[in-house]
């Protein structure tokens, strides 16, 4: 019998400073990053967006099968010392489908996944760590992106013929802040 899983992520993306003003102003005179395209004083903004939810379709086989689907991460900073990028589960790790959990990888380094888990890397390979729910950095950077920098980020998902047809459902969140000295 042939059966068809819907994989889903939801995506949410949070901009996040600490607990700082919501304004950030250009490093002190002495501080900053000379010759970068954030004039003196001016203010620096930092935004990120993504290209929406992820489903990968799979088809379960007998010794089980990966999948992949790619989420686009969009940073864009003119903080003259650049942003840290993370990534985190939402409420917990595993995928639901109606009350049938698919775990996320016991990968805390990118490792072949393992049968019914789930993961994701950032490299495009077929290599992937577990999710947690603790933030993870996945990009950072020590210079602006003006015009702003894409992260892809890759889900994998191996199955086999063990779990019900359905919808699995995780929703994950991205974090982008700002750097500091």
């Amino acid at each position: 019998m042939k059966k068809t899983i819907l994989i889903t992520v939801f995506v949410t993306t949070i901009f996040a400073i600490s607990s700082t003003p919501l304004i950030s102003y250009a490093q002190p005179y002495g501080k900053g990053v000379y010759n970068e395209n954030v004039p003196y004083g001016s203010q620096t903004e930092l935004s990120i967006a993504t290209d929406g939810n992820v489903s990968v379709p799979i088809t379960p086989m007998t010794n089980g099968v990966l999948a992949t689907g790619d989420s686009t991460v969009t940073v864009t900073s003119t903080d003259v010392v650049g942003y840290k990028l993370y990534i985190r589960a939402l409420a917990s790790t595993d995928m639901d489908n109606l009350g049938t959990p698919l775990p996320a990888s016991a990968n805390g380094s990118p490792a072949p996944l393992a049968t019914d888990t789930w993961g994701y890397n950032t490299d495009a390979g077929t290599d992937f760590v577990g999710i947690t729910l603790s933030d993870v950095l996945i990009r950072s950077r020590t210079t602006p992106v003006s015009s702003g920098e894409n992260t892809v980020v890759t889900y994998g998902i191996k199955l086999d013929l063990a779990k019900p047809a359905g919808n699995y459902v995780a929703s994950v969140v991205y974090t982008a802040v700002p750097q500091t000295n």
